[in-house]
């Protein structure tokens, strides 16, 4: 049970992945972080003694400290936070009790270079499932202020060595389709996000993105929404963002919907 000004990793388990996340700042020092060198999903890396600075990347968002422990660092950290106004609560047991719970952890070694406080990321114009389905997966578990180029597929490469952007769903990209995976599962993977409401998720689109829809139930509709959004927009930038919120609902799905049906006489149990 979290305490005055705390939060469980159990119940901050069950903001990361959504769009009302607050900012998960970690908070460790270097020799903690050499000794357990992973973030909470989403999380970003920051010096402590940097407070300034701190409250310019925040820009008066929520937010969430989380320090080796839970205890001083974070609590100070914290407290700075509401004094300066805004809304900041302590990870309980910080690091150590979110490894404990065996919630994901990303590896740090993982994460691209950001370049003004965000990653930058590049793929084949026009997408449909996957790369907007990854896009999602990296705002809502990677980088929340990752930037997206939607580019003709000739060009991903030669675009992610020349802007320092890292390539996927492309052939000879970083992250893309292997074997009967798609990207989408690359990189849960390779970020250690595996965990069972978004495994459900990753199921429906590797089914929609491979053209396996009579394997998983919601896939089909998956892929009609996915046409659908590829049609309605010109922009990919534009489509990309329309689709969030899509993508959201199939988490929270996935998460927390899966036994409600529904039916036109109000039998079922929505």
């Amino acid at each position: 049970m979290s305490g005055f000004q705390t939060i469980s990793p159990a119940a901050l388990m069950r903001l990361v992945g959504t769009a009302d996340a607050p900012v998960m700042i970690d908070l460790r020092i270097a020799e903690d972080i050499a000794a357990n060198p992973t973030i909470v999903p989403g999380a970003i890396v920051h010096d402590h003694r940097e407070f300034d600075q701190l409250l310019k990347r925040l820009e008066g968002k929520a937010s969430v400290a989380i320090c080796h422990g839970g205890r001083k660092i974070s609590h100070g950290i914290a407290a700075r936070l509401r004094a300066a106004g805004l809304r900041s609560e302590v990870l309980q047991g910080g690091m150590e009790a979110w490894r404990a719970a065996g919630h994901p952890a990303l590896p740090l070694a993982a994460l691209p270079s950001r370049d003004d406080g965000s990653t930058l990321w590049v793929t084949r114009h026009r997408p449909k499932v996957d790369r907007i389905a990854c896009p999602w997966l990296i705002r809502r578990f990677i980088d929340a202020q990752a930037r997206f180029l939607y580019v003709p597929p000739a060009e991903v490469m030669d675009v992610a060595a020349r802007f320092d952007a890292t390539p996927f769903d492309a052939p000879g990209a970083t992250y893309t389709h292997d074997g009967a995976e798609c990207t989408f599962d690359r990189l849960i993977a390779a970020f250690g996000l595996s965990h069972p409401a978004l495994d459900i998720v990753a199921n429906v689109v590797r089914a929609a993105d491979t053209d396996q829809i009579n394997s998983v139930p919601q896939a089909a509709g998956l892929l009609a929404f996915s046409v659908g959004m590829s049609r309605l927009h010109r922009d990919d930038n534009a489509q990309l963002e329309a689709a969030l919120p899509f993508y959201d609902a199939l988490y929270r799905w996935a998460r927390d919907g899966q036994d409600e049906s529904h039916d036109s006489t109000g039998a079922g149990t929505s």
